[in-house]
């Protein structure tokens, strides 16, 4: 396992490099002057050079990359033009609220999406089966904003039951999850089905009947744990999704997180801070689909992690 872990380690450096560059091009790639963006219309000539000089924006691209990596390496992400703190304080003082949304989102996507597809899976062609897939497709069609502003309108302006805006509270934090977790609990409920469906009519399910153990454990020990590794597939995906998704989420919710930081930041021209938030979403993807590879090995040992 410590021999894939490294392998696998190595592997992510050049999709890491690759995210750097597409961070760092995030600058260059504004169409016009990236000065003349950041210090607004207004600024005097001596103003964007001031801009120019403190991004670097003088020196040839390749020793702006070479500056920004080596800043990266050291910790060093530059400063935000809004605030002047440093982008890492502001990215990582707002990471944790992100963190949690996502994870507890992920938590309800598996628990619902599980049991909705297996209870499908066993009761196939039913209608049951109709009405659960039917809610799936459902669930993946609304956009989660909209079903954040439905939440509100229903839950928290109808009934006064939870609060729409902040995070720590179980009142604050219920409605934000279930927005961003609905969607992948159905996509979650439709790959358990389909993985289900494939596993159980082989023949070791139907020795497992015909031996007279009980269908619960038939279905949750023999069939559910060997169909699942696609379903992990399926999560580790959908955990970079609502990393996605909770920039929207924590907008609709106001979530002091990192999505709304970097909202913030893009209406406030303040790109340093895009740059550092989009770098952490993705190196947390990244090492994200490295525990997936693991889970892989534990969930089937005749899988080959060498």
């Amino acid at each position: 396992m410590l021999k894939f872990l490294m392998k696998r380690l190595i592997q992510t450096i050049p999709v890491l490099i690759g995210v750097t560059v597409l961070t760092f091009s995030m600058i260059l790639l504004i169409p016009g002057d990236p000065a003349q963006i950041i210090a607004g219309e207004a600024a005097s000539p001596a103003q964007l050079e001031l801009v120019r000089e403190r991004l670097g924006l003088n020196n040839p691209i390749p020793v702006q990359y070479w500056d920004y990596v080596t800043g990266l390496l050291r910790g060093d992400m530059g400063n935000s033009v809004r605030s002047g703190r440093a982008v890492s304080t502001e990215v990582f003082g707002r990471l944790a609220p992100t963190i949690e949304l996502a994870f507890y989102s992920t938590l309800l996507a598996v628990f619902l999406g599980l049991i909705a597809g297996v209870i499908s899976a066993v009761k196939r062609y039913s209608l049951t089966d109709s009405v659960i897939m039917f809610g799936a497709l459902f669930g993946l069609s609304m956009p989660n904003f909209w079903l954040g502003l439905m939440l509100i309108q229903w839950l928290v302006i109808g009934q006064g039951w939870f609060q729409a805006s902040g995070w720590g509270s179980p009142q604050q934090m219920f409605l934000p999850v279930v927005t961003l977790g609905t969607a992948g609990s159905a996509i979650i409920a439709r790959m358990t089905r389909s993985s289900m469906l494939e596993v159980i009519d082989m023949d070791y399910i139907q020795t497992a009947r015909a031996k007279g153990v009980s269908e619960r454990v038939v279905i949750y020990r023999h069939a559910l744990k060997n169909a699942m590794v696609p379903v992990v597939t399926v999560v580790g995906l959908q955990f970079g999704s609502l990393l996605g998704g909770a920039v929207l989420t924590e907008t609709v919710f106001a979530i002091n997180g990192l999505g709304r930081l970097i909202i913030n930041a893009i209406r406030a021209r303040d790109f340093p801070i895009v740059q550092g938030g989009v770098l952490v979403f993705a190196f947390m993807f990244v090492f994200v689909n490295i525990l997936v590879d693991v889970l892989y090995r534990l969930l089937n040992k005749r899988i080959d992690l060498n």
